[in-house]
């Protein structure tokens, strides 16, 4: 009798906990979403939001539906966050260092010549540093998800090469709309354009301005190769993209959902890193395939525009926080062991 009754009492434990170790689809709404981007279909950025819809679509058993919309084409980036902090778009994906004008410590990974290698940087982001970053955000109306990848930045234009910091000066350079690229590019000698990035391929085109600058996977992708000559391998600027998700949003999901969302973030992120590196290894042959002169610049021209951009990373530091920046340093110290 009491092995029947053990028996008896394991087969009702047995469902509970089968149940308790599965996600609570039960508890699991439908919903639709927006999520947006600047960048087109086919770029790292795009597959990596490809990759979250089927991520989301399977861990909430198709009831969280969430709709793409790449290509810029609702809005710019800036437009975008806006529309986050309103909950009309309830999802983008940008450039990390963008959101300095919500919450200026993001101001601090925007800094030229910060990270070695994409590797680095994941370190960097994943961490107390880029965790702390976005503890900041909800105050801004704003949900950090994680941290994808763009990739390195390189020059290009449509006047002359670049194989030296001489080069650089007198191009009208358009940046992204954030304080530190402008004043990056003016330091260097170039006159710095701030414009959206769904604005750029026309503005090349006209000549409005000479070049621009963004990782090899950009250039291939947007097709300036079209109305662009010359390329220079300059790497100054490392840009870690975030995933956002409007506050107002997110406040209305309950525990079960935001997990969802959380875990289906966090997949995407290391498969959206693998591709963007994959593409940006292939990319600068591939740019070369199209007829662009791409010029490498010497150690010695590097370091050139590395002592010319000191004096800006000491102001934006005092901008940023001090704080903040030499909590970015010792983070990066500790990762290169010194």
């Amino acid at each position: 009798m009491l092995n029947t009754l053990k028996k008896l009492a394991l087969g009702a434990i047995v469902p509970l906990a089968v149940l308790a170790a599965l996600p609570a689809s039960a508890e699991i709404r439908e919903h639709q979403l927006k999520f947006a981007s600047a960048n087109n279909k086919g770029h790292p950025q795009v597959t990596g939001m490809e990759k979250f819809v089927e991520l989301i679509k399977e861990k909430s058993g198709g009831k969280i539906d969430v709709k793409l919309f790449p290509g810029g084409v609702l809005g710019g980036d800036v437009q975008t966050v806006s529309a986050l902090q309103g909950g009309v778009i309830e999802m983008t994906v940008l450039n990390a260092g963008i959101l300095a004008s919500n919450v200026k410590q993001f101001g601090a990974v925007d800094l030229p010549f910060l990270f070695n290698s994409g590797e680095e940087a994941d370190k960097v982001m994943d961490g107390a540093f880029g965790t702390g970053l976005m503890d900041l955000l909800p105050d801004a109306g704003l949900v950090g998800l994680g941290y994808w990848e763009l990739g390195f930045r390189n020059l290009t234009n449509n006047r002359h090469p670049v194989t030296k910091l001489e080069d650089i000066s007198g191009l009208k350079i358009r940046t992204i709309q954030s304080p530190i690229p402008i004043e990056l590019f003016n330091s260097l000698g170039a006159n710095a354009v701030p414009l959206p990035y769904t604005e750029l391929y026309t503005a090349l085109e006209t000549g409005t301005v000479d070049g621009q600058e963004n990782p090899a996977a950009n250039i291939l992708n947007a097709k300036f190769y079209e109305v662009q000559k010359y390329m220079t391998v300059t790497r100054h600027q490392y840009n870690p993209q975030i995933v956002l998700i409007s506050k107002k949003v997110w406040d209305g999901l309950n525990d079960e959902e935001k997990a969802v969302f959380q875990s289906a973030a966090t997949e995407a992120r290391d498969y959206q890193r693998k591709v963007s590196r994959e593409v940006d290894a292939k990319a600068i042959e591939d740019i070369k395939a199209t007829g662009m002169e791409v010029n490498e610049l010497s150690p010695e021209e590097t370091q050139k525009l590395r002592d010319a951009v000191k004096p800006l990373i000491d102001k934006f530091a005092a901008e940023i926080g001090p704080e903040t920046v030499t909590a970015l340093f010792k983070e990066l110290e500790t990762i290169r062991g010194k």
